[in-house]
């Protein structure tokens, strides 16, 4: 398994982007609006170089908020630019950002790759031209798949951002656009749900009655059906929920907030898979003993939030006759086991 990278992040909150989205409150979502300087950013990579880690780990920068590519070039250049001696170092191996769909072309793509770019996340949100156009995105669905191929061309990796719980969204466009995103072959997803963001058009809306946020359970439940197609298809979902930060808490108005919902998602899918695993293990035990080997990292997701989830499945009597052995090293996800038989 590949090592995770050691990021080192900026923020260029909404600078970028002439729209706003309905849901759109960048400064809450990062918590910055801080102007960055060339400075800023060698001081901060040096700052960060310094930590202890993993020295195998590729290291990183990143460019997150707002649409990096709709910044004036010569502002493009400046950032990309602060970064390029460490580069050429070998400090940094590369560059990632995100942008719009929209704001990417050929000319685009060969900035970005001669700078030490390696990977553009899109903001894509939805694959459904009408939720995109009630969301005031500004942009259509064959503009992702053309930036793909761009992106592609230029020999860069490139990760897709997917919102659920949408204006006008139903769970079958969720899903069939979730399809059509794996049909691409990202290198990597976001998954987030929709939060209600004081200051955000769709805060207006939802005061008025005019949208309804998805409930927590009716979320977790539909972001491990995503997880489990990205899974299959062996794409990496490296993030589920917005980043927790004092001022998404302070500024929520409504929605599906957690601040470990990633892992509330992973339990539920987990537990899912574990239901149907043990189902089958029932029928063959007969008056033997199942001893269950899952990997010692995934003991949380076991159990569940506050024990849910090892209720539920003592409810339905999975547990009985089960000794859960909780292995370290075995690879996360997966389950082993052997049945014990009682001697005659």
């Amino acid at each position: 398994m590949p090592l995770t990278p050691f990021i080192i992040p900026f923020f260029i909150s909404h600078q970028g982007c002439p729209h706003q989205c309905v849901f759109c409150n960048q400064h809450v979502i990062t918590g910055s609006s801080e102007w960055l300087t060339p400075d800023t950013i060698r001081e901060e990579i040096v700052r960060c170089l310094d930590w202890p880690r993993d020295k195998k780990r590729p290291v990183q920068v990143a460019f997150y908020g707002g649409s990096f590519t709709g910044l004036e070039r010569a502002r493009q250049q400046e950032l990309l630019g602060a970064v390029a001696p460490f580069i050429s170092s070998g400090e940094v191996d590369f560059i990632r950002l995100s942008t719009r769909p929209d704001y990417i072309d050929r000319g685009a793509v060969l900035f970005l790759k001669e700078r030490g770019v390696g990977l553009v996340e899109l903001g894509i949100q939805s694959f459904d031209d009408a939720v995109l156009a009630r969301c005031r995105r500004g942009h259509t669905a064959a503009r992702v798949e053309e930036a793909f191929v761009h992106l592609r061309w230029a020999g860069l990796k490139v990760g897709g951002q997917l919102m659920v719980g949408l204006p006008g969204e139903t769970t079958r466009g969720v899903l069939a656009g979730a399809h059509r995103l794996v049909a691409l072959a990202p290198d990597l997803v976001r998954i987030y749900p929709v939060l209600v963001l004081k200051g955000s058009p769709l805060a207006a809306l939802f005061a008025g009655g005019g949208y309804k946020p998805l409930t927590m359970n009716r979320a977790v439940a539909l972001c491990a059906r995503l997880l489990e197609l990205f899974d299959r298809a062996g794409i990496p979902v490296v993030r589920l929920g917005l980043q927790p930060s004092a001022s998404l808490e302070r500024d929520l108005v409504g929605g599906p907030y957690h601040p470990a919902f990633g892992e509330l998602v992973k339990s539920r899918l987990y537990f899912r898979r574990l239901r149907k695993y043990l189902a089958c293990l029932q029928k063959e035990r007969g008056e033997g003993t199942i001893r269950l080997m899952l990997a010692a990292a995934d003991t949380s997701l076991f159990f569940g939030q506050k024990r849910c989830s090892a209720r539920r499945l003592t409810a339905l009597k999975l547990l009985a006759g089960v000794e859960p052995v909780f292995t370290p090293g075995q690879p996360r996800f997966t389950m082993q086991h052997e049945i014990l038989r009682q001697a005659p």
